[in-house]
Formats: C-alpha cells, sequence, structure tokens
C-alpha cells in the first residue's frame, strides 16, 4: 500500500476516533488526549519540524547557485512574488464574495457579550521588510526567522554561482547535505499515518460537536471559498499559463496535501511538499528550492480566505456594516500581513487580529471562531502549500518550454 493511501486511511481513522471521543465523557477525552493523541501528534510535528530549517537553507542555496545567472535569479523572483500576490488578492475577493453570499453571522445566534480574546500583535510590514536582511544569520538559523534565513541562502547561492570552480567542494558539501537531509525526511514520513491519525483525531475531538454545530455555516463559507479557488484559481493557472493538466497535478501533489492537512503547518510540511513536487509533479530541483520555501513564508491564500470571511462574518454578528473602502483595506492588509508571518498552525489568528484593528472591528469576535479554527486551519494549509507548489509547476514548465524554444 502507498504511503499516500496510509495517511488517508489515518485521517478517516482519525475523524471517526474524534467523532467517538466527542460523545465520550471529558475524563474519558482528556488522558486519552494528555497521554496518546497529543505526544503522538507533537513528536510527529517535532520530527519534521527537526529538518525544516536545515532543508530550506540548504535547497535555497542549491536552488539559487543551479540558476547561475543572478538576473535569471531575479525574473524568477519577481514571477514568484507577483503570483503569490494576485492570488492572494483573489483569493481574499473570492472569500469575501462568499461570506457575503452565504451570510455566516447574520442569524444573531451568537453571544457576543461572552466573546473574549486577547490579540496577539502582528510585526509591522516595514519593520518586516527592514528585517529581511538578517543582522545575525547565525542567530536567525537557530530562532527560525525563515524569511532571514532564505535572505541569507540567496546570497550564499549567488556567491557559488558566481566562484564556481573555486568554490566546487563547498557546493559539492551542500550537495551532500541535501542528500542526508532527503533521507531523514523519507524516513520520518513512514510515521505519517500515526502522527495524522493523532493530530486528526486530537483536533475534532478536542473541538467538541457542539463547537461544530454552532458554527456551521461559518465553516461551509471557508470550505467552500477554498475549494472555489483550488478549483478556479489554480486549476486555470496551471491549464493556461502551465499547459498542464489540474486533475493530473492535483493527484500527483496529494500525499504533501494529506501531511499538509494533519499538520497544519506549511512550514512543517515543506520538505514533504518540495520532494513532491520534484518527484510527482517534475518540477525542476533549483525551482522548486526556490519558490516554495518562499511560499510557505510569504504565501498564504488559504489563510487569507479564512481572513477574508471571519472578517465579515464578525461584522455580521457584531452589526457593523462594511463599506467599499473597508474591503480594499482588508485584502491590502492582509495581503501585505501573509508576507510577515511565519507558516505555523492558526497563524492565521494572529493576521485576522491585524486585519480587525485596521478596519475597526472588535477583536474580540476572534472568540467566537477560535473553537473550530484548528479543523478549518488544516484545510487551508493544504490549499496553501497547493499555491506554492501551483507557482513552482507553472515557472518550472514556462522555463523547459522556452530552453526547447531556444535550441
Amino acid at each position: 500500500m502507498s504511503l499516500t493511501k496510509k495517511i488517508i486511511i489515518a485521517l478517516i481513522l482519525g475523524v471517526i476516533t474524534g467523532i467517538a471521543l466527542t460523545f465520550a465523557p471529558t475524563d474519558v477525552f482528556s488522558p486519552v488526549d494528555t497521554y496518546i493523541l497529543s505526544p503522538i501528534g507533537q513528536i510527529f510535528l517535532n520530527l519534521i519540524m527537526m529538518v525544516v530549517i536545515p532543508i530550506v537553507f540548504v535547497s535555497i542555496v542549491l536552488g539559487t547557485a543551479g540558476l547561475g545567472d543572478p538576473s535569471k535569479l531575479g525574473k524568477i523572483g519577481v514571477q514568484t512574488i507577483a503570483f503569490y500576490l494576485i492570488t492572494t488578492a483573489v483569493a481574499l475577493s473570492i472569500g469575501m464574495g462568499v461570506a457575503y453570499l452565504l451570510q455566516p453571522g447574520a442569524e444573531g445566534t451568537f453571544n457576543v457579550e461572552t466573546a473574549d480574546y486577547e490579540a496577539e500583535t502582528a510585526p509591522p510590514i516595514m519593520d518586516t521588510l527592514i528585517n529581511i536582511i538578517p543582522g545575525n544569520p547565525i542567530e536567525a538559523l537557530a530562532s527560525g526567522e525563515m524569511l532571514q534565513i532564505i535572505a541569507f541562502a540567496i546570497f550564499i547561492g549567488i556567491a557559488l554561482a558566481n566562484l564556481g570552480e573555486k568554490t566546487a567542494g563547498v557546493f559539492h558539501l551542500f550537495e551532500q547535505a541535501n542528500d542526508i537531509l532527503i533521507w531523514i525526511v523519507n524516513v520520518v514520513m513512514k510515521t505519517a499515518p500515526y502522527g495524522a491519525f493523532a493530530l486528526i483525531a486530537s483536533a475534532i475531538g478536542g473541538a467538541g460537536l457542539d463547537a461544530v454545530g454552532s458554527m456551521a455555516m461559518y465553516m461551509v463559507a471557508v470550505i467552500l471559498a477554498l475549494v472555489l479557488h483550488a478549483a478556479i484559481t489554480y486549476s486555470l493557472a496551471i491549464s493556461i499559463v502551465g499547459r498542464g493538466n489540474p486533475l493530473t497535478f492535483y493527484k500527483g501533489f496529494l500525499p504533501a496535501m494529506s501531511v499538509a492537512f494533519s499538520t497544519s503547518s506549511s512550514s512543517a510540511t515543506l520538505p514533504v511538499s518540495m520532494k513532491t513536487a520534484q518527484e510527482n509533479l517534475g518540477v525542476r530541483k533549483s525551482i522548486s528550492s526556490f519558490v516554495q520555501p518562499l511560499g510557505a513564508t510569504i504565501n498564504m491564500d488559504g489563510t487569507g480566505i479564512m481572513q477574508a470571511v471571519a472578517t465579515v462574518f464578525i461584522a455580521q454578528v457584531y452589526a457593523i456594516p462594511l463599506d467599499f473602502t473597508d474591503l480594499l483595506m482588508v485584502v491590502l492588509t492582509a495581503t501585505l500581513a501573509s508576507i510577515g508571518t511565519a507558516g505555523v498552525p492558526s497563524v492565521g489568528l494572529i493576521m485576522l487580529a491585524m486585519v480587525l484593528n485596521q478596519i475597526g472591528l472588535p477583536v474580540e469576535g476572534i472568540a467566537l471562531i477560535v473553537g473550530v479554527d484548528r479543523l478549518l486551519d488544516m484545510l487551508r494549509t493544504s490549499l496553501n502549500i497547493t499555491g506554492d507548489a501551483t507557482c513552482a509547476y507553472i515557472i518550472s514548465e514556462n522555463e523547459k518550454r522556452k530552453e526547447m524554444n531556444v535550441q
């Protein structure tokens, strides 16, 4: 049986177990979660996170050095960032459109007086842009500052490309390090079904059917917007710009999407996402190594959809009308905020707090969606990494066609 099938079966069993645990008394779920589900899930997450920073650093160095010409790197960088910004803006627009169509918060069934949420402060966008260049790259590696790690790795990759034979030994050392990390990823992935089972069972059991029932329309709105974005935006991009078959793409990328679903972290899924794109979709290693780590840091279409739906939902619950300027501000703020936040579980709530503050909506409204956010986080993370792979696939296919035309 393939690993993908094992993970999907584990997810289905996890859903069934999670639902069963919601019917069990609290004194049954609590010890099962504390001593079995959470530890297994956390060990799996830690195993993947163990290789994330090394693999991002090593792969971007190799990817940048592999591209060779700095002007080519610049063109690919511009194409990548443009794709990410455009698709994020489209995702936010779809999210708001679906939210206004379904009106998940217009029922007046929510007790806003009991809502209490302590907002974390999202980093100012200018600080994020300034801090892209690390003052201490070793500290950036140790603390996992992904944008700084990417910037430092790009500089080393450019240096290796320009120095050529002088630094051939260093280049081979990075290639060997990459082989070691890929081997570790393959070993870790053998534990994925167990981790996926534990994570989904814990998430559903912890949320409870009451929370899911009361937030059903909000969940439907988010899920519908996520499906529409994948089925329309990404599929059109793959077929028209990448000249590929969307169904073949999604089938090939399914293993990474299933891991993203269970981990709820773009960064944690990155090693698997890159491996799947390179092996199953034929994405060039040099392009995958540059585009996908960057996407895991700055491209969050699924998170953007959640923010759009949640913003409209909270405005409806509090009966606060939003004008066209407010909606434009949501798109702009959420798009820029996605650059400054990391690809970790539930990061969307931090970004949402920033968006709500910007347009004057009560941040306390986030308390209403916290109960089901973990479940939706799984779905939107799957969409986030699919967007990264879509961009890498399109750029890779276009580069292949350019080279064939030259020859």
